[in-house]
């Protein structure tokens, strides 16, 4: 991707750049409202962000866990100032604009849409891709040598699919796929509880479910492997934060912190910030915070 999504993880931010952002002038004391969607990622981040707004002499009012259905409204509707989103929502769910796999143009468009229609700023992108894919047992995996989409596709008939209903359905489960890459002849399609997928595939169950790239179960990489999309079939789903326009009038700096953070969070961060929550059961704002201090020291 372009500049704006700087491609850097975690140990590459600069310490001494995160430590001009502590206590720097200027803020008069400003609140800012912080949003977040209702899951642990949306949380960690949003949560990631309001301490480095703090740690910039900010105010902050947090605005946790609004249902990702409202979320944009209530941002709309002044209730908060920021909060994270994904490119690809904007771009399908909020704009309902056609799918697009090219993460610059997808990135671009949103961020004039949103400006024009909702008077919103895109900042800098994070490396978190949170795309739609298929979760593989690596066990699988490696016995057939299955690491994209297609090479799954050319193994179907030796694959057992996880289904939560919707997949053998929906145009962006396996009738698109099957346009992209060919049909997929699987040995079975059963369904299952979603929460339960990933449980089915340790137990062997089945071989392969659908998911998300930061799935916190991703993290046991002897286990599970998501699976690489090469033909680029599902559109990117990059998460950036997104700020009231009349916010960033008021207090420009507001985007240099929040591009400073965001320049640390990649997908395999997410992953992991996401196991601490969802698998070590840790609450999301000491994960937060063991993060923010992580990366500003």
């Amino acid at each position: 991707m372009k500049k704006k999504n700087i491609a850097v993880s975690a140990a590459a931010v600069s310490a001494a750049g995160f430590l001009l952002l502590s206590g720097c002038g200027g803020t008069d004391g400003a609140v800012v409202r912080v949003g977040s969607k209702d899951f642990t990622e949306g949380l960690l981040v949003s949560e990631i962000y309001a301490l480095a707004l703090e740690d910039a002499g900010y105010k902050v009012e947090r605005n946790m866990n609004i249902a990702g259905s409202v979320v944009h409204t209530a941002i709309t509707s002044d209730e908060f100032d920021l909060y994270p989103e994904y490119t690809g929502t904007a771009l399908l769910s909020v704009l309902q604009m056609e799918m697009n796999s090219d993460p610059d143009v997808v990135y671009d468009t949103v961020k004039a849409a949103y400006d024009e229609q909702f008077d919103l700023t895109w900042l800098d992108s994070t490396q978190v891709n949170n795309r739609n894919g298929l979760a593989i047992r690596t066990e699988l995996a490696q016995e057939y040598g299955i690491y994209t989409m297609s090479d799954l596709q050319a193994a179907a008939d030796k694959i057992k699919v996880c289904s939560q209903g919707e997949f053998e359905y929906r145009e962006d489960g396996l009738p698109g796929l099957a346009k992209v890459y060919g049909e997929f002849d699987f040995a079975s399609i059963n369904l299952y509880d979603s929460g339960l997928k990933y449980e089915i595939l340790a137990n062997a169950e089945a071989d392969v479910c659908p998911a998300y790239a930061t799935d916190a179960q991703l993290v046991d990489k002897d286990r599970f492997t998501f699976l690489e999309d090469d033909k680029k079939f599902w559109p990117p789903y990059y998460m950036a934060p997104v700020v009231r326009n009349d916010l960033l009038g008021e207090q420009p700096e507001i985007a240099e912190v929040l591009n400073r953070v965001s320049a640390s969070l990649d997908t395999e961060t997410m992953i992991s910030l996401n196991a601490k929550v969802d698998i070590d059961k840790q609450e999301y704002e000491d994960v937060a915070k063991e993060f923010y201090d992580s990366i500003r020291r």
